[in-house]
């Protein structure tokens, strides 16, 4: 394979791609800069650069508004529930079982595990940090292990598998060219193991730390909590509380039923996924719509068409806070992939610049498992300093589709890097990402939450690295 100068464009501008988020910088303006550079000198034309760039964006948008759409409906749900008071009275029993700190550990894990599942940790922390964390503090368990548990359960376990939302393994897949379904599938189970191992140590590490009931260092605790969460706090129109009840049902009733039929057709059809592609996210969309139109009519009959369009238009909003910037990353990512590169460079036998550049090496490098999956973990890791987790992941899913045929199939190298990036930038060993929040609610230090989870989750994404080529 002769390498041309467009290759080497590429390959430069990959690199000073990972290098800007070494030093936690924006990655958007390089990449839409490479984008330009790359088929300007391909294709010759400056007017063919000014065209990739706007096509890059289009395939990109094309390929991923689907993402859009799931967190918007999944948002606008979360808004419409608020509104009814129905999220708090979901979880409010919840406090019951929280007996004492180890208990109340677990306890944290699962829920903020399940509600992260269905509507990521960004939004679930705030409501668990205001109803959950000061009955575990009062049973016992410090702030700071509180808020370890939810960062290694929400940021860390629930959205690097992603597996109801499906936003990471989606751009993962996409950028590897293969089903969605593969990357789900796979990711999950090395989040569980990832999780399960994290967990496990940030127990032994800091059970000892775990009070009992009268000890003074609680109300220390829970005057820093009610300093963050007081405002959260806030009063529910008592003819909502009818309708505040059946909703605080009938939502998780929904929501389980959707995950047990996905995982009844997975285990009936006997493939890889039940839902293949896009569907299992479709499901759980179509679902989240019609329990918004039910609840958005029951907290306001008259007002209900302004309601839901409010809900939407914020579910919009924050899907593309959350999401804009990955779009113009993925496009020039796209571009270096033979499947979409057509589309962006305008040309009928495009280059796979990126695959090129990676088969040109194989010759120097030792084919094996180990070593590529060990570097897809290093570079989703090194993605994944810049806070978001997402950025990165059309990266190591380019990079998984490229090193495929060294001994590891590119689904479980996809999901490899998507663990690295998510669980660095997610929001548990970053400290300038979502972790801030979690570090806000519980009246702790986030660079003491960094140290306190470093160690957890670095042993977690070794340990589930080698266990997937073994598994996978």
């Amino acid at each position: 394979m002769e390498l041309t100068i467009s290759h080497w464009l590429y390959g430069l501008f990959t690199l000073v791609i990972i290098l800007t988020m070494i030093f936690r910088k924006g990655v958007v303006l390089p990449t839409l800069l490479g984008t330009f550079v790359i088929a300007w000198v391909y294709n010759g034309s400056v007017i063919e650069g000014f065209t990739a760039i706007f096509n890059a964006n289009l395939v990109a948008a094309k390929e991923l508004f689907s993402i859009f759409l799931i967190i918007t409906f999944m948002m606008a749900l979360l808004h419409s529930l608020r509104d009814l008071g129905a999220d708090r009275r979901m979880i409010q029993p919840i406090q019951k079982m929280m007996v004492n700190g180890h208990v109340s550990f677990f306890v944290l894990i699962g829920i903020t595990y399940i509600i992260s599942l269905f509507f990521w940790p960004t939004p679930a922390v705030p409501l668990i940090c205001a109803l959950l964390v000061p009955a575990a503090v009062r049973a016992g368990l410090p702030a700071m292990t509180a808020a370890v548990a939810i960062a290694l359960a929400g940021q860390g376990m629930a959205l690097s598998s992603d597996y109801i939302v499906q936003v990471a393994p989606s751009l993962s897949a996409k950028s590897a060219g293969i089903d969605v379904g593969i990357v789900a599938d796979q990711a999950l189970v090395l989040s569980l193991i990832t999780g399960g191992i994290a967990i496990l140590i940030a127990y032994l590490l800091y059970r000892k730390t775990i009070r009992p009931k009268d000890s003074p260092l609680i109300e220390k605790d829970l005057k820093a909590l009610q300093t963050e969460t007081q405002s959260t706090n806030k009063p529910h129109a008592i003819h909502l509380k009818r309708w505040s009840k059946l909703f605080a049902i009938l939502v998780p009733i929904a929501l389980v039923a959707v995950v047990v039929y996905m995982m009844y057709t997975k285990l009936v059809s006997g493939r890889m996924s039940g839902f293949e592609g896009g569907d299992g996210a479709a499901f759980v969309g179509g679902v989240a719509v019609i329990l918004l139109l039910l609840s958005t009519v029951a907290f306001g009959r008259q007002h209900a068409l302004d309601y839901i369009s409010n809900h939407i238009t914020d579910g919009f909003v924050f899907a593309f806070k959350a999401m804009g910037p990955v779009i113009p990353i993925a496009g020039f990512f796209f571009l270096g992939s033979g499947d979409f590169a057509g589309s962006i460079l305008g040309v009928e036998d495009p280059p796979a610049l990126l695959f090129d550049l990676v088969q040109s090496t194989q010759e120097f490098l030792p084919q094996s498992a180990l070593l590529a999956a060990f570097s897809v973990l290093i570079i989703g890791i090194i993605t994944g300093l810049d806070g978001s987790g997402f950025s990165g992941l059309p990266l190591t899913g380019a990079l998984a589709a490229s090193l495929d045929n060294a001994g590891i199939d590119s689904g479980t190298l996809a999901a490899i890097g998507q663990m690295g990036a998510i669980w660095t930038g997610g929001g548990t060993i970053v400290a300038w990402s979502s972790l801030i929040a979690i570090a806000g609610f519980c009246g702790v230090s986030v660079m003491d939450l960094v140290r306190k989870n470093f160690i957890p989750v670095i042993v977690g994404l070794i340990a589930s690295t080698l266990l997937a080529i073994l598994i996978f």
